[in-house]
């Protein structure tokens, strides 16, 4: 079970349930895509399979109506994904120094979802970027999210490949469990019948209503 389910159990149990403090970042206050473009050796970060060494790149952000840019670290997570799509689900770790003053300011690490392919699975990546918003009405306990326009440029081989593809910025486990005065807990065994019914109930629903039928609370 991975530290983003972890979260959400911890929000289901009566304990946690404390309430949302107003604490969002630059990055998540506004709606509109943010334009980005990052230049990575796709075969180098999949080939690292250890998920404590990143790879320094540059990445570059639309500022008003020019761009800037910030150094960051990135590696590759997650588990099926990273094996079988071309690009794999992305770790990003930002210095605190590097941040301030610009729209990532208070984000030390974000998750970048992109699309598993081409720029043909667009359509998948704003699916599921709906679902969290599709989530939002129903319980304040959600991770903040902010769609992008990528240039993304896999510099692999001898020459880039480019891509424009659609993909969005989740925000880490800390701050959303410092914003609903919760924790992060690592192996946790803990059985449904500690969870809060009702909210337990509403997000083993909500998982079946957008079809992640896989989805269990007792694994």
């Amino acid at each position: 079970m991975n530290k983003t389910k972890l979260l959400f159990l911890l929000l289901l149990v009566p304990g946690f349930l404390i309430g949302q403090k107003n604490e969002v970042t630059e990055l998540f206050s506004k709606e509109e895509p943010l334009d980005i473009k990052l230049s990575i050796s796709v075969k180098g970060i999949k080939a690292i399979t250890n998920d404590t060494i990143y790879t320094a790149a540059m990445m570059h952000f639309k500022n008003g109506d020019s761009w800037d840019s910030i150094p960051v670290s990135v590696r590759a997570r997650g588990n099926f994904r990273r094996k079988e799509c071309l690009y794999p689900p992305l770790k990003i770790k930002i210095k605190k120094d590097d941040a301030k003053g610009t729209v990532f300011a208070g984000n030390k690490s974000l998750k970048l979802v992109l699309p598993c392919n081409t720029s043909k699975d667009n359509s998948l990546i704003m699916k599921e970027y709906i679902c969290y918003q599709l989530y939002e009405p129903i319980t304040p306990y959600t991770f903040n999210t902010r769609l992008l326009n990528i240039e993304f440029n896999d510099v692999s081989g001898k020459k880039v490949k480019s891509s424009q593809v659609t993909g969005f910025f989740i925000e880490d486990d800390d701050l959303a469990a410092k914003r609903h005065d919760g924790k992060i807990v690592e192996d946790l065994k803990l059985h449904p019948k500690f969870l809060q019914e009702a909210n337990s109930v509403r997000h083993d629903m909500f998982q079946y209503m957008i079809a992640n039928t896989d989805w269990s609370t007792t694994f």
